[in-house]
């Protein structure tokens, strides 16, 4: 079993920035890709960005240049979001493979406004 705790969301201005913070915790050996999500108000839960266990990326069109996800060698995940907009507002989910298991956080929320 992995436990994913995400952390770091809050209430920010248009303009601003947020790192989010994902800790596994568990057994943790054996985890693959990562990624973040997230479920706007009233819309469906998207991908944010993903990062494999090679450390590739890949993000959505709509976090290309302003979003960085990262990880280190222990047990973090980690989503350092620039240029926020309004409509960047979600609930953001970290998820990690491990095989055949997907494993979600329970989510931490961003508020982007003025």
């Amino acid at each position: 079993q992995v436990q994913l705790v995400e952390s770091g969301g809050g209430l920010v201005q248009p303009g601003g920035s947020l790192k989010l913070s994902c800790a596994a915790s568990g057994t943790i050996s054996g985890i693959g890709d990562a990624g973040w999500y997230r479920q706007p108000p009233g819309k469906q839960r998207e991908s944010v960005a993903t990062i494999t266990s090679a450390g590739t990326t890949d993000y959505a069109d709509f976090a290309k240049g302003r979003f960085t996800i990262s990880k280190d060698n222990k047990n973090m995940v980690y989503l350092q979001m620039n240029s926020l907009k309004p409509e960047d507002t979600a609930v953001y989910y970290c998820n990690v493979k491990k095989w055949p298991v997907n494993y979600w956080g329970k989510g931490t929320l961003v508020t982007v406004s003025s």
